[in-house]
This record gives structure tokens, C-alpha cells and sequence, in this order.
């Protein structure tokens, strides 16, 4: 964001030796940030070497900026997909529910057979328990008040207090899983995306003989997180 706001405030276009001497970040740390921003369409860089805002970043101020950051998103999960294989899905803690804002998947890229709403499954789906880690202890309690932590497989938690424990006990920094809790025969895993107070998550889906590759894809989704950050903070 700092280097956006100084590419904006230069109008006419500003070199990566200039950035880095107005916001004080080595040169060498603000190469890949540069490429992810230029890739991303949120910078251009001009022939003599001088980077200036990109359409995204103009889209995304003006009145179409709805619009913008729902194609955003879809490009995003779209190339999430293809680069772990899998069906892709970014999630929303909003006005107390859980919602699936949008998803990736295709022929070889199944979606979750979505055989109880989302809504009443946060205790069983990947999706669902990196949200709730994400809220207070009022805020899970709230939510379990008005979803029954139901049985859906023999893995599942039903249990408030150990569901709770096993919410305080996950790291920030490791994917949330849900290994055949929500349905027998497959396994997700979710990372959060927190802004501000906002509360929202990326997933990845797979069948059970994949297992192997979840963690794998999630780290990517780890990875590959930035630009839907960025998005969603402009």
C-alpha cells in the first residue's frame, strides 16, 4: 500500500531506486513486490523504467470498483486452481455466517459436494473453523448458539468445549484442516485473510486419494495470498 500511495503521489512515474529511498526499503526487497504489483496490474512500467498505477489500481477507485474486485478475484482463484490442481474458494465471516464469496473449479477441479449448507457447517469444514478462529470467544459462542454442532462423519467435533480448545490451539501460521469432517471422501484446508476487522479465509478441496497434496496446496495458497489482500484492502 505504501508503494502504491508513492507511485500515485509522483503522477508521472517513478523509478525502483526513487521508491526505494521515499519509503526507506532496500531496493532488493522491493523487486518481488514490484513484479507481484506489475503482474497483478496494480503498476506499469513505463519504457524508461519508471513505474506508474496501474488499471486495476484505477479500476478498483472508481465506480466500477465492485465489478473491478470480483474479476480480481476470479482471475485469482482462477490461477490458484490451475497451480495446485484443485478447487479454490475464498470465504467470508460476514453479519454472523459463514458465506462463500466466490470459487475456482473445473472438470478436474471438483468443487465440495455441498450436502449441508456452510452456514451450519463452520464446526466441521476447513472453510468454517479458520473463520471461527478468526472471532472472540463471544464470537464462537454466537455462532454455535445458533448452529447445533451436528454429526455429519465419525470425525466430526461435537463436542462445544473441545471444538473450542481445538480453535485456541491452532496456529495462525499452519493451514486449518478438515480432513473428512464435513464429508467422507474428502479433504480441505484453509488459510486466513484477515483485514482489519474483516474476517475471510482461502481454501482448497480435494478427494480423499489426494490427501497427500493437501498441505502442499495450502502452503501455496499461503504464498499466494498478497494479491488477495491487496484487492480486498484498496
Amino acid at each position: 500500500m505504501r508503494v502504491l500511495a508513492t507511485v500515485d503521489r509522483h503522477g508521472r512515474g517513478v523509478t525502483a531506486d526513487q521508491l526505494s529511498r521515499d519509503i526507506s526499503v532496500p531496493v532488493d526487497y522491493l523487486a518481488p513486490l514490484l513484479s507481484m504489483l506489475k503482474n497483478e496490474g496494480y503498476l506499469d512500467l513505463q519504457p524508461g523504467g519508471a513505474y506508474v498505477v496501474g488499471e486495476s489500481a484505477v479500476l478498483l477507485g472508481s465506480g466500477t470498483r465492485q465489478r473491478a474486485l470480483s474479476d480480481k478475484l476470479k482471475a485469482i482463484l482462477t490461477r490458484l486452481r490451475d497451480e495446485v490442481g484443485a478447487a479454490v474458494y475464498f470465504s467470508r465471516y460476514d453479519d454472523g455466517e459463514v458465506r462463500i464469496v466466490d470459487y475456482a473449479d473445473g472438470p478436474t477441479a471438483p468443487k465440495v459436494n455441498e450436502w449441508v449448507d456452510f452456514r451450519d457447517a463452520a464446526h466441521a469444514s476447513a472453510v468454517g473453523k479458520c473463520l471461527l478462529t478468526q472471532l472472540d470467544l463471544d464470537g464462537r459462542r454466537d455462532h454455535v448458539s445458533r448452529h447445533k454442532v451436528a454429526r455429519f462423519t465419525s470425525k466430526t467435533i461435537t463436542n462445544e468445549r473441545v471444538l473450542f480448545t481445538t480453535l485456541d490451539s491452532q496456529p495462525s501460521t499452519v493451514p486449518t484442516l478438515d480432513l473428512q469432517e464435513y464429508a467422507v471422501g474428502t479433504v480441505c484446508a484453509a488459510v486466513p485473510i484477515t483485514i482489519g476487522a474483516a474476517v475471510g479465509c482461502l481454501a482448497v478441496s480435494m478427494p480423499l486419494d489426494r490427501a497427500h497434496s493437501l498441505r502442499k496446496a495450502a502452503d501455496t495458497l499461503n504464498k499466494r495470498a498478497a494479491p488477495v489482500l491487496l484487492s480486498l484492502s484498496i
